[in-house]
């Protein structure tokens, strides 16, 4: 099967815009979690949360689309730009069907619907945007990054929850291994404003500490739940033999994938993560023993989490592999969170090392081998990045060193 690589990314997360100053922040373990800003969250009982600072809508896109696009398409379509300029890819070099984008999402432009809904609730239904129609629509990042570059190939987007980044990633894969020579995917998700929060709280998974240091601690003896997040990655995926004969840096392989979906928990069946993770091993070629880093889902809430070392501990056996939760960092950022995942994977196989779980007195019956408060070297040439979305959704990627 044709070997699909990535050869660019653009990232925008809370503790770092763009991908230098982001892995810089992972590696010294700084935190982007703290209160909320974007609005008063007094009145809520979460009020932390993972936000992406200095990020001025104007110094990176036309005057033109800021009317018409949400928070979360701006981001996207600037981790776009810096994603396909890091390729060394100009989209105006290939052919528009050459070219396709497959993004994920998880709520869509919520901030822009709040901001219309409160325009017909005041004024009446002719203050309403006609932008409205689209700009709240889980398919809008993929719509305005194909527009914006003139890309006219196969695209789509992924709904399912915070697996839904792989599961964009994977779909991307097919895609190129198809013979479509270029697709820009992964997912940024941003819905850090009071309709989007309700709908979040909603869920009751959300973490009610005000302590930035103690409120999202997945595998830690005080979990609590989750601290939400804005940001994500984007990537640019090529055949591997394409990329090299243009002279394309390969971060490195997208390797294998898997994919299942949990029973009811009435149905006497359990979670199904550890078969997510074979069935992606096995689409690899590989051996749990060749697997050098687990990027963990983390949901943060003692049953997720104790499901999850369960799954982890059945296929590697305990402690026999290193794990690693970067979004203690940033929060749990929906659909964006595996994509960045899946970018931290690439630049610890570049750099050699692996980088923290911050803030976390691990419980001793998860027995994992965990990657603590500071970057642990190691050569990594092979790493599983897991995410799972609410309702069962389970994902699994296996990333490989380009050769």
């Amino acid at each position: 099967m044709t070997a699909v690589a990535v050869t660019g990314m653009g990232v925008a997360a809370p503790n770092g815009l763009g991908t230098a100053d982001y892995w810089a922040a992972t590696l010294g373990a700084k935190s982007g979690i703290g209160r909320i800003t974007r609005f008063d969250p007094t009145r809520y009982p979460a009020r932390l949360a993972g936000q992406i600072p200095g990020f001025e809508d104007a110094e990176h896109l036309p005057g033109r689309l800021l009317p018409q696009t949400d928070r979360v398409t701006r981001l996207s379509l600037a981790a776009a730009d810096w994603a396909l300029a890091d390729a060394g890819v100009d989209p105006r070099s290939y052919d528009p069907l050459d070219m396709g984008v497959v993004t994920a999402s998880h709520a869509g432009g919520f901030e822009f619907g709040q901001n219309e809904l409160q325009k017909l609730w005041a004024k009446g239904s002719q203050f309403v945007s006609a932008y409205q129609s689209f700009a709240w629509f889980y398919a809008v990042n993929s719509g305005q990054i194909s527009i914006r570059h003139g890309m006219k190939g196969p695209s789509g987007v992924v709904v399912s929850d915070q697996a839904g980044g792989l599961d964009a990633l994977a779909q991307a894969r097919r895609l190129v291994r198809k013979g479509t020579p270029l697709i820009v995917s992964g997912a940024v998700d941003a819905s850090v404003c009071p309709w989007g929060w309700v709908a979040q709280l909603a869920g009751g998974r959300m973490s009610d500490s005000d302590e930035p240091t103690r409120a999202y601690l997945p595998f830690d003896r005080d979990a609590r739940g989750h601290v939400p997040g804005e940001g994500g990655a984007i990537l640019i995926m090529e055949s591997a033999t394409t990329a090299r004969a243009r002279g394309a840096r390969v971060y490195g392989e997208i390797a294998g994938y898997g994919a299942t979906f949990d029973p009811p928990p009435a149905g006497g069946r359990g979670p199904t993560l550890a078969t997510a993770i074979r069935i992606a091993l096995d689409d690899a070629h590989a051996a749990p023993a060749d697997v050098d880093a687990v990027f963990a889902d983390g949901a943060g809430l003692p049953d997720l989490d104790r499901a999850e070392a369960r799954a982890i501990s059945e296929v590697f056996g305990p402690g026999a592999v290193p794990v690693t939760v970067p979004k203690t960092m940033t929060g749990r950022l929906y659909s964006g969170a595996a994509p960045l995942d899946v970018a931290c994977a690439l630049l610890a196989m570049r750099d050699g090392v692996i980088p923290p779980t911050v803030h976390i007195d691990p419980c001793p019956e998860y027995d994992l081998d965990l990657v603590l408060h500071q970057p642990r070297p190691a050569t990594v040439k092979t790493a599983l990045v897991l995410a799972r979305g609410h309702g069962g959704f389970n994902s699994a990627m296996v990333v490989r060193a380009g050769h």
